[in-house]
């Protein structure tokens, strides 16, 4: 019961002009497979109905591209459960149905909360899980506290907004900052008419690929995404406007932040709020599929460049976490 593994051929209506799946479709299937796994698990026992709403998912790095006609393999687990939330860890692995070869293209950990079918500011209490090592337990709960007090921290960066500019210059932030607008329809939604957590993210890949692109005008697929966290639930027949800026470019990757603003058009006693926020990064391919230099990114404002430095230690933070993994065992 707490494995669970789906199957989903990739079609053209999931990938970019160059046959590769786009990175919000893959984070779509990872979130479905997370709720349904979660869903299942919170109502296994007898009790009040619930439905498992995402709170967040960890950073998660495209390892390799996925094509069209490629079959998607979602594998998710049940790693770790506290009184009120669910760990989920899930895999993706890119099939090659004419020749059998398979691919690990995702890794993701997600987190979810069961909020009861009667009344949806109420979260219920999770039925625990059942550890094969005790150690799982202690090392679950090690990243519960991580992410706990990591969800805190984020929560007060975001004030922000993405003002437009007339006549930007070419390479600078206002060039390539992008919005979209979404009127949040039933499709979009649970049970209880609130926005699927993959939705979100499906459309925050699709503005951070439009600012990526415009930037550097090449093929361009995602690389990773830092922690999303969702702040607040997005009901249905809000509007929501999804808008992305670039913030740093390394010599081969852009780094786009995406903010979430939801609008409760049909409620006037309820303000705009800030409900989700993220960090991409893209990567610029060539047609043979190998990765290309971008563009410098001139940062004008002293936020714009108090964003880059920022942009930076990430970024460098990073790259040491990867060289320290890659170094050979003794």
């Amino acid at each position: 019961a707490a494995f669970s593994l789906s199957l989903k051929i990739m079609r053209p209506d999931d990938a970019n002009v160059a046959g590769n799946v786009h990175g919000g479709t893959i984070l779509k299937m990872i979130e479905e497979a997370g709720a349904i796994i979660s869903t299942r698990h919170c109502n296994s026992q007898n009790g009040e109905r619930c439905v498992a709403a995402l709170a967040r998912v960890e950073r998660t790095d495209f390892l390799s591209p996925m094509c069209i006609g490629e079959v998607a393999h979602v594998s998710a687990e049940i790693t770790y459960t506290s009184k009120h939330s669910v760990e989920v860890q899930v895999n993706v692995l890119s099939e090659n149905i004419l020749t059998g070869a398979k691919k690990l293209t995702n890794k993701a950990t997600l987190w979810y909360v069961p909020l009861s079918l009667k009344n949806v500011d109420k979260v219920l209490e999770v039925p625990p899980v059942v550890y094969s090592r005790q150690e799982q337990e202690e090392e679950g709960r090690k990243r519960y506290e991580a992410q706990k007090l990591e969800r805190m921290e984020t929560k007060w960066r975001n004030g922000d907004i993405v003002q437009p500019v007339l006549n930007p210059e070419p390479n600078t932030v206002s060039y390539s900052q992008s919005s979209l607008i979404h009127l949040v329809g039933p499709s979009d939604c649970t049970l209880h008419g609130f926005v699927h957590g993959g939705v979100t993210m499906k459309l925050m890949d699709e503005v951070a690929g439009i600012v990526a692109a415009r930037h550097c005008k090449t093929n361009i697929v995602t690389a990773s995404v830092d922690a999303i966290n969702f702040h607040d639930k997005i009901r249905k027949g809000f509007v929501i406007t999804i808008s992305g800026r670039m913030t740093f470019t390394s010599n081969k990757s852009m780094e786009i932040e995406v903010l979430v603003d939801a609008d409760p058009v049909v409620d006037s006693s309820q303000k705009r709020y800030r409900a989700a926020s993220a960090f991409f990064t893209y990567v610029s391919l060539s047609q043979e599929g190998r990765s290309l230099p971008v563009p410098q990114l001139v940062p004008e404002t002293e936020d714009e460049k108090k964003r880059f430095e920022e942009g930076k230690g990430r970024y460098l933070q990073m790259k040491a976490k990867r060289q320290g993994h890659a170094e050979p065992q003794p």
